[in-house]
């Protein structure tokens, strides 16, 4: 599943994309997806603008000029694909390759003005499309519990002191509740707290302050990091403009199970367990 890097770099591209745009037709294949796609509601969004393309934890939101916002959730192999006035294809990829991507999986076309058209592709149908007006969108079940941005001044070590004091599960749990942080997932979550020298067991509420401290800055770093690397591509993933992501070069710990520590001073070696139903990658040495 894509994680809030890669959904970013989505983001960036369709901004330089389909910014501006108006929706001159909307062909809808197959309606089936997580939900079903709304055809009536959808129909009427022909003839609207794209105001802005933004993202909250790992949707992709196209606000459009008629106040209606489209909502993306990309699941477990959805993708959106970019063809050109010219006929070329970008994709937005993470598990397959573009000769792959069979139109009988197609779910969604929108055709831009400029002759562009957005396809939205999944195979197994995890993701979804949904729509609704700009001022309500907040206050849907989707977004109106999530916890704060990562990369936002409102996750700081202030925010998490509060918010794991009474908290008894083991700090990996609470790094993937999307109510505690938006958008934090297992990649990024395994590298940061091996960054911070943390152990992934240990109870939230015993985590001491210069830890939090240590473990909020890190959380940023690896995600800025990530962004600016163009994701990660475990399976493929590519931005629109077919640029793979290349964050994986940098990882210390995930997907490296029996590997010695990256750490020069550190004769670690990197275990891997399984902490609710989730990968989880550590120093044996290092992460107390």
């Amino acid at each position: 599943m894509p994680e809030l890097p890669e959904v970013e770099v989505v983001k960036k591209s369709l901004k330089k994309t389909i910014y501006d745009l108006r929706i001159k037709n909307i062909e809808i294949p197959n309606k089936f997806l997580r939900y079903k796609i709304n055809e009536k509601l959808m129909k009427k969004m022909i003839s609207s603008k794209v105001l802005s393309v933004s993202r909250r934890s790992k949707y992709l939101l196209i606000n459009l000029n008629n106040k209606f916002t489209i909502m993306f959730h990309l699941g477990m192999t959805g993708k959106i694909i970019i063809t050109a006035a010219n006929k070329k294809k970008y994709k937005t990829s993470f598990y397959y390759k573009l000769e792959d991507t069979k139109p009988i999986h197609n779910h969604l076309i929108l055709k831009f003005s400029r002759n562009i058209l957005f396809t939205y592709n999944d195979v197994r149908k995890f993701g979804f499309i949904k729509i609704f007006k700009t001022n309500n969108l907040y206050s849907s079940s989707h977004l109106n519990k999530l916890g704060p941005e990562p990369l936002s001044k409102k996750f700081n070590s202030f925010y998490f002191k509060n918010n794991v004091r009474k908290r008894q599960i083991c700090l990996k749990d609470i790094l993937m509740d999307q109510k505690f942080i938006a958008g934090l997932g297992n990649i990024y979550v395994n590298e940061a707290l091996f960054l911070s020298k943390i152990n992934p067991k240990v109870r939230a509420n015993k985590i001491s302050l210069k830890k939090i401290k240590l473990l909020v800055s890190n959380i940023k770093k690896v995600l800025k990091k990530a962004i600016q690397e163009g994701g990660s591509s475990i399976k493929n993933f590519n931005n629109i403009k077919g640029k793979k992501g290349k964050f994986q070069q940098f990882f210390n710990v995930y997907g490296k199970q029996g590997d010695p520590c990256s750490r020069s001073n550190c004769i670690g070696v990197i275990q891997r367990l399984r902490i609710s139903n989730r990968s989880t990658f550590f120093c044996d040495k290092c992460q107390k």
